[in-house]
């Protein structure tokens, strides 16, 4: 008996085991893209609920070329404010955590990196400041005072601020970790990078694995520091658990692309262009009315030049303007090469992941080229065509009399009954034709040509 009750209390110890390892399992993001704003919600939320769950470790896997530094400072203080460890692992193999993801790396309780990744280039890149295209490493060539100017100056200095802060930053993450402090400022300063091997040689992360279950066996037992004190990791066999962005944050990344949000504003333009020159059921305006508001959200997440936004609305602007004033095309082109350039300065190209494509600018340039001047042909050419209805579309008009009352006369033209007069006398049934009309009486004359053919009209 006693045998047995042991091997019930043993069975019943395995299996709370075993279901508080489901329930708290390791939770893992995965991160696979430029770091912005919809990838900063999406591991804020996903730590949150791990913690909520009482998960024991936050796997981030992670393959970035980088991305803004507003959303990486987010993602790195909710790191070192998490309660729960994060251990961040550049994985699948070759995957790489460059510019962002290397301080990402550098914050987490756990740094890991697949074989085959690497992870560095960490120097900072100016948003909206043109000109500062120098390598961090390079020396501004020697100038003449004469020669020196003030935006140059000012460009350099705010390069050279940029790097420091960037560079202190990671230094102290580093610090603050234990991790190699010197080379993390040459991935700021020298853009340097490492593979995965020469990281765990140089003391930049802690383990190098194959896979999470590989992770978790090896970082079992490693001590890290928390917020409230120093922990133990006890990972070993722990079941993991993905959990992928949801559909909020998968719609906030699509919308947050940049491609997505220059067609989503052109839709919106033109959608609302479209309702106000012909006021119909409403669709173009409301469809173009969310498509420019959803463009307006994109826009204030993304790295935005503003000169390159007012452009882009000059540009559609001037296309718009040439369908109303027929200016032979001069307002057309001036408007694609306003749209062409603001889209190229829209958005900075040297933050990774965060350029709209030349080809996509080309496109949308053509076909907006394209369905402005055919939209232009076609108001010209109804301007050409004869005039179909009013006073002027009466003159040459032909009719038969009807009736005849002494000095008046009446006829019937194109349907309707009117006053005529003549120089010549005219009889009921004969064929007229339209000279001119003066008021509510038409000026005619007898239509010989369609009485010799038998018909009068």
């Amino acid at each position: 008996m006693l045998l047995r009750a042991f091997r019930i209390a043993i069975a019943f110890v395995l299996g709370l085991a075993s279901w508080a390892a489901q329930a708290a399992p390791v939770v893992v993001l995965k991160v696979q893209d430029a770091i912005g704003p919809a990838s900063a919600d999406y591991m804020l939320r996903g730590m949150a609920k791990a913690h909520e769950r009482g998960a024991k470790l936050v796997v981030i896997e992670i393959d970035t070329p980088g991305g803004l530094d507003t959303s990486m400072r987010t993602i790195i203080q909710a790191i070192l404010a998490s309660p729960v460890p994060i251990a961040v692992y550049v994985s699948p193999e070759g995957s790489r955590a460059a510019s962002a993801g290397t301080y990402i790396l550098y914050a987490a309780h756990i740094a890991a990196m697949a074989p085959a990744t690497t992870l560095g280039a960490a120097t900072p890149v100016a948003i909206g400041l043109p000109g500062n295209e120098r390598k961090p490493e390079e020396k501004p060539p020697a100038k003449a005072a004469s020669e020196a100017s003030a935006p140059a100056a000012l460009g350099d200095a705010m390069t050279a601020k940029q790097i420091h802060d960037a560079a202190a930053f990671i230094r102290g993450l580093a610090q603050q970790r234990g991790r190699n402090a010197q080379w993390a400022e040459r991935a700021v300063r020298e853009a340097v990078s490492l593979t995965a091997d020469e990281a765990l040689r140089d003391k930049v992360i802690d383990v190098v694995a194959r896979d999470v279950p590989d992770l978790l066996a090896k970082i079992d037992g490693k001590t890290v520091h928390m917020q409230s004190g120093e922990l133990k990791l006890q990972t070993r066999g722990l079941a993991h658990e993905v959990v992928l962005p949801d559909w909020r944050q998968r719609l906030l990344s699509a919308i947050g692309h940049p491609s997505v949000a220059l067609i989503l504003m052109m839709i919106g333009i033109y959608g609302l262009i479209f309702e106000f020159s012909s006021p119909g059921f409403g669709v173009a305006g409301v469809t173009g009315a969310i498509c420019l508001l959803l463009a307006l959200f994109a826009l204030q997440m993304l790295p935005v030049n503003y000169v390159g936004l007012a452009l882009i609305l000059l540009g559609l602007g001037l296309l718009a303007a040439e369908v109303h004033l027929s200016a032979f095309g001069v307002l057309g082109v001036g408007g694609i090469v306003a749209f062409v350039a603001g889209a190229i300065l829209l958005f900075d190209s040297d933050v990774p992941g965060f350029g709209a494509p030349l080809p996509l600018i080309f496109g949308l340039a053509a076909s907006s080229a394209l369905v402005i001047f055919m939209t232009a042909s076609m108001a010209l050419r109804a301007r050409r065509r004869p005039v179909v209805s009013g006073r002027d579309d009466m003159v040459g008009a032909r009719g038969v009399v009807s009736e005849v009352d002494g000095a008046e006369a009446w006829a019937m033209v194109q349907g309707e009954r009117w006053r005529v007069s003549s120089s010549e006398p005219l009889q009921p049934g004969q064929a007229i034709r339209v000279l001119g009309v003066h008021g509510l009486t038409l000026e005619a004359r007898i239509d010989h040509d369609a009485a010799s053919k038998g018909h009068p009209s």
